[in-house]
């Protein structure tokens, strides 16, 4: 929170810098009117003014995209998930109940939230879908629970998306922000789904291997994830190391290993 504080305050004072520039150039002598920095000003100036149309459009036709291409969850259509996403969503106390599909990912593993007017919705591609639904549906509702976040903490929101739209631009401030994001809603994967950690190991370790995969030995080695260089490649980067977000939330004792409790004939 008190970076995205400072992302909110940083992005008035870029607005506040093109409406400064804009009024002052009128005031400039005729032959800097057509200039270089004359002309980004202008188009600074059209691209503030155009920025909510912009980004209502972008929104809207993208759930229109989702909603003529993509299968969505029902009770008749997969009906066990879409009982646990809506369980999900009430556990969170979300003012209204999301939309869920399930997309055509051409073989990413990959799911988003997002919003448009009136409609929340959780994006699910089809390979991640059919590897933990078949498999292990716990790391399935880990990543569901996380995505619920992102609608959660307003992340998806139109004011949240303008209070940031220039300052998250800027090279390293805005991949941070959207890191911070993801541990945010890391943690809601985690408390809704505290056995889920295969949600993450999956996108580490690829395709049907997730059982196979140590996840123990995998948070060990987010334990060793330190060091310059290592900081160094993590910040362009918009979401964290997977297995660092594997390790911290079990060091937040947020989730629970499998192997663990099997050993210790806890019901897993």
């Amino acid at each position: 929170m008190p970076f995205y504080v400072f992302m909110v305050v940083l992005n008035l004072i870029i607005i506040w810098l093109i409406v400064q520039a804009a009024i002052t150039l009128p005031l400039l002598p005729e032959r800097l009117q057509d200039s270089a920095w004359a002309t980004t000003v202008r188009s600074a100036f059209i691209g503030l003014l155009l920025l909510v149309p912009a980004l209502v459009v972008i929104r809207e036709t993208q759930r229109a995209s989702i909603r003529g291409t993509a299968v969505e969850l029902s009770p008749r259509q997969y009906g066990d998930l879409y009982e646990v996403a809506d369980d999900f969503s009430r556990k969170l106390g979300l003012r209204r109940r999301p939309n869920f599909f399930l997309a055509n990912g051409n073989g990413t593993l990959n799911a988003f939230a997002a919003q448009a007017t009136g409609h929340d919705y959780v994006v699910l591609a089809n390979e991640l879908f059919v590897n933990l639904y078949n498999n292990n549906r716990d790391g399935l509702r880990f990543i569901l629970g996380h995505e619920l976040g992102h609608i959660k903490l307003h992340h998806v929101s139109l004011w949240y998306q303008l209070s940031v739209a220039y300052s998250e631009r800027i090279p390293i401030l805005g991949p941070t922000l959207s890191r911070l994001r993801e541990y945010s809603c890391d943690r809601h994967g985690a408390y809704l789904c505290p056995g889920g950690a295969t949600g993450l190991v999956i996108l580490a370790s690829g395709r049907h291997t997730e059982h196979t995969t140590d996840v123990e030995e995998l948070v060990r080695q987010g334990q060793g994830l330190r060091g310059f260089w290592v900081e160094l490649a993590q910040l362009p980067m918009s979401h964290p190391f997977t297995v660092r977000r594997l390790e911290r939330l079990f060091r937040l004792g947020l989730l629970r290993s499998r192997v663990r409790e099997a050993e210790h004939g806890t019901p897993v």
